[in-house]
């Protein structure tokens, strides 16, 4: 076999011959692969080698290119297949050491790769491809034969090495230098159709779709930080409907993307439910299987603003250069976004101002969040004497007076996207009082949280509101007086001795004894109305149980449960600490409240009543079994000349439960409404339980 390998050696004249022809073949292309493919089937067909493989490599260490050939045919190999080669293989230790290296029999060698255990290749020579002292590649060449290649075969495979190298460097410049042009030119034409527009729903369309085509994936897809800076939110997709990613928001951080925004690096994920950091759940959510992936981050002006996403390269695995392409697409996505940005919110505030000034007949206001008057229409002028130059120079609480109870948390409830509403009086130029409805709730100027105020002139409605209390306060005092009368004469005939024993004139009387004390406790609740209203405190403070208290305020209404055959439950603790109360004016809440459940409440159903401790208040409560409270109307009910019936509102008296928030309030408590344990109602108020001043 030895002897064989002898015959096959290459003469000096031979070997100098293909050294040439090697010389003229590299020097006729600089197509990296070209070159590549020469020279390993020079080598082969002078060498009789039966295969052989070249690799090159980038400064990384990464293969870029190769040619891999057997039996005279070209093989396809994949960049993780080359990868393996030169983590495993011969290739691997030549690399490493750079040093050439002559295999004369693989089966003894452990350096020599092989994906399975036939050990076809028996002989073999490897050496390194070195250019002006940097590691280019490495060329194999293989025998079927142990022991066929000879010293000459192997000082032959070195020189062809040495030779070779220079050619590969230039051409892996050059490839690289081709790929540059390409990509340049392939943003700029990215460039061109990304700037385009102005609108922003058309820029995120024309990202994505620039995206799919320059990298050729299944999918794109575009997420943005949110204000705070903690959420990522995907809202835009090539994908179709029924795998849209648009809408799904998670913390920065989580998956890939949330990756990429915190550390600012591109990445490529090759095997995405392989890498730790990738997150199902967004598949799980949308039906969709995510193979391979590209993120980059989009930024603009050196800030961080979202994240690009490309999704199943439709060969597989993304091209060397597949990254620099994503971040140059994003980089132009970040300036593109922004503009449209800028040029939505310029149309925002044309709209704004539009309407603010044009369209209103209302006072409107735009403040900070300090309060300092930013902007005001023509009517803001009008309605509180000032000219704008004066109002830019007040805050808006210079014009009115912003309730005490509202002035606590009003910024959170701005905060939170809701409106507030409340009434209030405006301070004129001249010092005129106007009362007022207020609005205000929070917009977005340049980009920035500011308060949006509205006054309403209410002084008309208020002039009749006061009116209207007027005559009530009348016509309440007037009902008092014979009222009394009334109540005193039933009583002196309640103690006649002469009626004691007839059965019907005491039912009468009765009904009469409960039906003036339900009036009076009418009159009484109206007239504390309307001194509650004007401020007045609250008088007649006494210490009082509160088992006491529940006690005479269910005995005001065993009349009624009796007669619709109810039921009343107690959960009351033995224990309960007394409070400072006007007595009478809470009892009269209890009533109410009792009075409406067993309004509400079906015949032979149970009403319960009850009071705990919670901290620092008594809570007492009321539950019915009747239909409930229609949804969005438990703080309604509280409200004066209001009434819920079958779930549709009606204009009534309805002062019953407005008194009671008053007359809670009045104690410092607080009054509320909520669907009951299992069907019907629950209205329940908190006590102190320690004294305060009663204002």
């Amino acid at each position: 076999m030895v002897g064989s390998g002898k015959d096959k050696l290459v003469s000096t004249q031979a070997s100098l011959d293909l050294l040439y022809r090697i010389s003229f073949e590299i020097a006729a292309t600089l197509d990296l692969s070209e070159v590549l493919q020469r020279v390993l089937f020079l080598a082969m067909d002078n060498i009789k080698a039966t295969s052989g493989s070249i690799i090159v490599m980038n400064k990384k260490g990464e293969p870029i290119e190769s040619a891999l050939v057997n039996n005279g045919i070209i093989l396809d190999h994949s960049t993780e297949q080359l990868s393996q080669i030169i983590r495993q293989g011969l290739a691997g230790w030549v690399i490493k050491n750079r040093q050439a290296v002559h295999v004369p029999d693989t089966r003894q060698e452990e350096r020599w790769f092989q994906k399975d255990t036939t050990r076809s290749t028996q002989s073999s020579l490897c050496a390194p491809f070195i250019a002006h002292d940097h590691l280019v590649g490495v060329i194999t060449l293989s025998h079927a034969i142990p022991h066929f290649f000879t010293e000459e075969h192997f000082n032959l495979i070195q020189t062809i090495a040495n030779q070779t190298a220079i050619a590969v460097l230039n051409a892996r410049i050059h490839s690289a230098s081709q790929r540059q042009v390409q990509v340049m030119s392939t943003l700029a034409k990215s460039a061109t159709a990304i700037s385009a527009s102005l609108n922003l729903s058309n820029v995120l369309e024309q990202i994505l779709e620039q995206t799919s085509q320059v990298l050729d994936v299944d999918i794109a897809s575009l997420a943005l930080l949110d204000a705070e800076r903690e959420n990522l939110e995907f809202i835009a997709s090539t994908a179709p409907k029924e795998f849209s990613s648009v809408g799904i928001k998670h913390s920065i951080g989580k998956g890939i993307a949330g990756w990429v925004a915190i550390n600012n690096q591109s990445v490529i994920v090759p095997d995405a439910y392989q890498d730790t950091r990738f997150y199902q759940d967004i598949d799980k959510n949308i039906g969709y299987r995510t193979k391979a992936l590209a993120c980059a981050p989009i930024r603009v002006g050196g800030e961080i603003i979202g994240v690009l996403e490309a999704i199943n390269p439709r060969d597989g695995v993304f091209a060397v250069d597949a990254l620099m392409i994503l971040n140059g697409v994003a980089s132009l996505a970040g300036t593109a976004i922004r503009h449209a940005q800028l040029f939505e919110e310029l149309q925002t505030a044309h709209k704004r101002y539009h309407d603010l000034y044009d369209n209103n007949i209302n006072a409107m206001l735009i403040t900070n969040w300090d309060g300092d008057i930013i902007e005001a229409n023509h009517q803001a002028s009008v309605l509180s004497g000032c000219s704008k130059e004066i109002l830019h120079q007040k805050q808006i609480y210079d014009l009115h007076h912003l309730d005490k109870d509202l002035s606590v948390n009003y910024l959170e409830r701005i905060a939170a996207e809701e409106t507030i509403s409340y009434e209030s009086i405006l301070k004129t130029l001249d010092n005129t009082e106007i009362p007022i409805q207020v609005h205000a709730h929070m917009v977005k100027i340049d980009g920035r949280d500011h308060l949006y105020w509205t006054f309403q002139d209410i002084s008309a409605r208020v002039e009749i509101d006061q009116l209207r209390e007027d005559l009530l306060s009348m016509v309440y005092h007037d009902l008092r007086s014979p009222l009394s009368n009334v109540i005193s004469s039933l009583n002196v005939l309640e103690n006649m001795e002469a009626y004691q024993d007839e059965h019907n004139i005491r039912t009468l009387l009765n009904i009469a004894v409960r039906s003036t004390d339900r009036i009076q406790r009418l009159t009484s609740s109206l007239l504390d109305i309307n001194r509650l209203e004007a401020g007045q405190p609250v008088a007649n403070i006494s210490l009082t149980n509160p088992h006491d208290l529940i006690e005479a305020s269910i005995d005001a209404i065993l009349p009624m449960t009796n007669s619709k055959n109810q039921k009343i439950i107690f959960d009351i603790p033995d224990h309960l600490p007394e409070i400072e109360i006007d007595e009478n004016m809470i009892q009269r809440v209890l009533i109410n409240f009792l009075e409406n459940a067993t309004k509400y409440s079906p015949p032979g159903e149970k009403i319960s009543i009850g009071a705990r401790t919670e901290g620092e208040n008594i809570t007492f409560w009321v539950e019915d079994s009747g239909p409930g409270i229609p949804e969005g109307k438990h703080k309604q009910i509280f409200e004066k000349y209001i009434r819920l019936h079958g779930g549709a509102k009606i204009s009534g008296i309805g002062l019953g439960l407005a008194y009671c928030r008053l007359a809670v309030e009045g104690h410092h408590g607080h009054t509320w409404a909520e669907p009951a344990s299992q069907t019907g109602a629950r209205f329940a108020f908190t006590i102190p339980i320690k004294h305060q001043h009663i204002s």
